[in-house]
């Protein structure tokens, strides 16, 4: 079991997981599905591709005993804050530590380079996740903001808002 920065190698790896994992048949053994929100697949390997080969972005995977990776975090730098988006565990070990793991992860990259805040975005309608977050200290600002649907990353199935959250990291 072992955090590191994610490789281009890993990309089609960390795109069967995540896409598993937001919407796909097993989501719904985990906590965090997306399925019945919208439609299609969270990432494709063009845009994780990316993702991983921008010089501000860095992601994030959790590996388990047999080597497979079983959870990512995407971790952006902007000007004063680190975003931390797509946190994805393996919805068979959801509820497993791997989470909160990665979430520790996150922070402690923040403080290594220097960001004090992280801020991230979730779904509104979505509460058991932001009360999960909540209770690892993140805030939520009263920011709402509006989904921006993309056709080839799935369309929303109703009317989808995001409320940031932020916590800071010292």
């Amino acid at each position: 079991m072992s955090i590191s920065k994610a490789i281009l190698n890993d990309v089609a790896e960390l795109v069967s997981l995540i896409n598993n994992a937001y919407r796909g048949e097993n989501s719904s053994r985990g906590w965090t599905s997306e399925s019945h929100l919208l439609t299609g697949k969270r990432i494709d390997e063009e845009m994780l591709t990316e993702y991983i080969s921008q010089k501000n972005s860095t992601l994030l995977k959790y590996l388990d005993e047999a080597g497979q990776i079983a959870g990512c975090v995407y971790l952006e730098e902007q000007t004063e804050k680190l975003y931390l988006g797509m946190l994805t565990v393996s919805p068979d070990l959801q509820a497993s530590g791997i989470g909160r793991r990665l979430l520790e992860a996150a922070e402690q990259y923040a403080k290594t380079i220097n960001k004090q805040m992280i801020t991230m975005t979730v779904i509104t309608t979505r509460h058991e996740l932001l009360s999960w977050y909540e209770r690892r200290g993140y805030k939520r600002t009263g920011k709402i903001l509006p989904f921006h649907a993309n056709e080839k990353f799935g369309k929303p199935k109703a009317h989808i808002e995001l409320e940031v959250l932020e916590k800071e990291v010292k």
